[in-house]
């Protein structure tokens, strides 16, 4: 009986060593060969929409008398389309339009400027996303451009545009009116409205337009943290539900309430790795970003501005590594993407002859055309 204890017991040893064994090699495994860690059977952002939401989205900051660009239908022609293996093939599915501050002095959300934006500044932001030959409709109008083309029609569906939903700053007693009565940002009920407002009104001037080519999916929520918001994000976010547009988040690296977004009401959200902007920032940064995105089902963000390009700082390296980590863990394959280009600089390298800038370009729009359905 002895005899029979003591093999049993050497038996469980040995079982539990093996084990061991093998957790750790799987654990060198990952942590060294950085394995897909998003796989399509592992569907992110399982929370319901009541849209398609785009594969590529691409910011467009446009609104602020500071900013020198003008969207123009030439302007959007690389953003839309481009040549790949002699054919036309569409490019970014999604259009994000937004702004951070007026330019003369008020911003539309926390901390980018003394003070806040006013109604009347809120408005104007509309009118300029949709004024003629600029913004939307020149976008509208450059899409109608390429489907004109023999093979224009050739596997389009309509460009999906997100607008960005200025922040009701709290505290703000100087926004402005409705129906007669002045709104104080110090009570929620007052922030909501004016967020309803605003809604109600890109609404209605987005159905005006009769646009052909794009559609209205969402809203885009401007504050990246959730410190202003707790108390206001999910009803804001309900009433957008109801009228079946999706709401939009894109909070920065380590922002207060990230993991908190289906708490808050977001459905369509994205994480910001910020690993471009600093050399400082460690490589290790863009395999965190995705581990956390993985564990609290988000999509992901690429960064970049006009300093990837060879004659300006020469950071394209930086740019080449999200794509390369992006896609060592599987991210074009299983999430979406949103593009921060800085103002226009995936227009600019579109433009470049120097070679780094056109292998960076062709290489993003490789991974564009291959990851679009």
């Amino acid at each position: 009986m002895k005899k029979i204890k003591a093999i049993y017991a050497t038996t469980i040893l040995l079982i539990m060593i093996l084990s061991t064994l093998a957790v750790c090699s799987s654990s060198s495994t990952i942590n060294h060969e950085e394995e897909l860690i998003f796989k399509e059977e592992h569907s992110p952002l399982a929370s319901r929409h009541f849209n398609q939401i785009p594969r590529h989205l691409v910011l467009i900051y446009d609104g602020g008398a500071h900013r020198s660009i003008r969207w123009d239908s030439k302007h959007f022609a690389p953003y839309v389309s481009a040549d790949v293996n002699g054919e036309t093939d569409w490019l970014f599915d999604g259009f994000l339009f937004l702004e951070i501050k007026d330019g003369q002095g008020r911003g539309f959300a926390s901390g980018y400027e003394k003070m806040p934006a006013r109604k009347t500044e809120w408005e104007n932001l509309l009118h300029n996303y949709f004024s003629k030959g600029n913004a939307i409709h020149a976008l509208n109008e450059q899409i109608g451009n390429i489907r004109k083309d023999s093979n224009g029609n050739k596997g389009f569906t309509k460009r999906k545009i997100v607008l960005s939903l200025p922040e009701p700053i709290p505290g703000q007693v100087d926004w402005g009116t409705l129906d007669g009565r002045p709104l104080l940002f110090s009570n929620k009920k007052d922030r909501l409205d004016a967020c309803k407002w605003y809604i109600n009104y890109a609404e209605e001037l987005f159905q005006n337009a009769n646009f052909e080519n794009v559609e209205l999916v969402g809203f885009y929520w401007l504050a990246e943290e959730a410190t202003n918001s707790r108390d206001l994000a999910m009803d804001v976010a309900s009433y957008i539900y109801s009228k079946k547009y999706d709401f939009y988040w894109i909070p920065y690296f380590n922002s207060d309430g990230y993991s908190e977004w289906e708490k808050l009401g977001f459905n369509a959200v994205y994480y910001q790795p910020n690993y471009f902007f600093n050399e400082s920032v460690p490589y290790e940064r863009l395999q965190e970003t995705c581990n956390r995105a993985r564990k609290f089902q988000m999509n992901l963000e690429i960064e970049f501005d006009e300093r990837a390009l060879k004659n300006n700082k020469n950071w394209g390296y930086r740019l080449h590594d999200y794509l390369d980590v992006f896609e060592r863990n599987g991210v074009f394959d299983s999430l979406k993407v949103t593009y921060y280009q800085g103002g226009d600089a995936f227009y600019r390298l579109s433009h470049s002859k120097e070679p780094a800038d056109v292998e960076l370009h062709q290489r993003l729009i490789q991974l564009i055309t291959k990851n679009k359905e």
